[in-house]
C-alpha cells in the first residue's frame, strides 16, 4: 500500500470539500438535531458524500466509518479502515465561526498511519503519511511541520472548555503549563503539530473519528498522543469512544 500516494491523491478533494462547505454555508444551511442531541446540517452530509466517494475510489478495499453514516460502526473486527468526520465543530460551522474542520484518518492494524484535515475558514490544510512526513498547505505553500522552528516560550496548552477540571489541572502542573487557550475541533491537533501550542489534555470524551486524522498528523510531526497513563491510543474499539488524551508537541517531549 502506497500511503503517500493515497494521501496525495486526496489533498485536492479535501481542498474542494472546504470550498463546498463554505459555499453551502453562504447559501444558508438546513439544520437538524440528531438523536444524540448534537447538531447536523446539510453541509455535514454533502461534504461527507463528497469526500467518502473519492476515498472509496482511491482505496476501494478499505471500509469507511463516518460520523454521519451507520456503515461499519458495528463491525468490531476491522483492523484497516478510514475514520471520517466530515465536519468536526458543527456548532462553529453553522454559526459562521472559523474553527470547524474536515477530517479523514487512515487506520492500519488499529493504528493511525495517515491523516487529512482541512480548516477551510482558516485557509489551512494539514496532512501526513508517516513519521517525519506531516505538512501544512497554506497560501499555495507547503511546509513540513517537523522542520518548523522550535519556539522557546512558556508552555501553552489548548482546552475544549474554559473550566479546567482538577485532574487536568494536576497534569498541567506536572507538565508546567502556564497558559491555557480554548479551541474547538481537530484544529487543536494541527496547531500543536505546527508548534504554535504545546499540547492538549482531555478526559474520555468524543469518538474515534474526532481524533484519528489529528492523531496521525501530530505523531508524524514528532509529537505524541497517549492516554493519562501513557498508553498508546488504538482504534476500532467496540463503542468507538475515545479514552483520556494527552497531546504533546515535539517542543516539550
Amino acid at each position: 500500500m502506497d500511503i503517500k500516494k493515497i494521501i496525495e491523491n486526496l489533498i485536492d478533494t479535501f481542498l474542494k470539500a472546504g470550498e463546498l462547505s463554505l459555499s453551502l454555508r453562504e447559501k444558508g444551511l438546513k439544520k437538524e438535531i440528531k438523536s444524540d442531541n448534537t447538531p447536523v446540517s446539510n453541509g455535514d452530509l454533502e461534504v461527507n458524500k463528497f469526500i467518502t466517494k473519492k476515498i472509496s475510489e482511491v482505496t476501494p478495499d478499505i471500509p469507511i466509518i463516518s460520523e454521519e453514516t451507520s456503515d461499519n460502526k458495528d463491525n468490531t473486527q476491522l483492523k484497516n479502515f478510514w475514520l471520517v468526520d466530515p465536519i468536526d465543530g458543527t456548532y462553529d460551522y453553522i454559526n459562521n465561526l472559523e474553527e470547524f474542520t474536515i477530517n479523514a484518518g487512515l487506520i492500519i492494524n488499529n493504528k493511525p498511519v495517515a491523516g487529512l484535515i482541512n480548516a477551510p475558514s482558516k485557509k489551512r490544510m494539514f496532512y501526513s503519511y508517516g513519521e517525519g512526513n506531516a505538512f501544512e498547505l497554506s497560501d499555495g505553500k507547503t511546509t513540513k511541520l517537523n522542520e518548523k522552528d522550535t519556539i522557546t516560550r512558556p508552555v501553552k496548552f489548548i482546552s475544549y472548555s474554559n473550566k479546567i477540571k482538577p485532574e487536568i489541572k494536576k497534569i498541567y502542573q506536572d507538565i508546567g503549563v502556564v497558559e491555557n487557550v480554548k479551541m474547538k475541533s481537530s484544529l487543536k491537533f494541527c496547531v500543536v503539530a505546527a508548534g504554535e501550542y504545546d499540547g492538549y489534555v482531555a478526559e474520555p470524551r468524543a469518538y474515534e473519528w474526532d481524533i484519528a486524522a489529528g492523531h496521525a498528523i501530530l505523531i508524524h510531526s514528532g509529537g505524541t498522543v497517549t492516554d493519562f497513563n501513557g498508553n498508546e491510543i488504538l482504534y476500532g474499539k467496540k463503542d468507538l469512544k475515545n479514552p483520556s488524551l494527552i497531546l504533546k508537541s515535539k517542543n516539550i517531549l
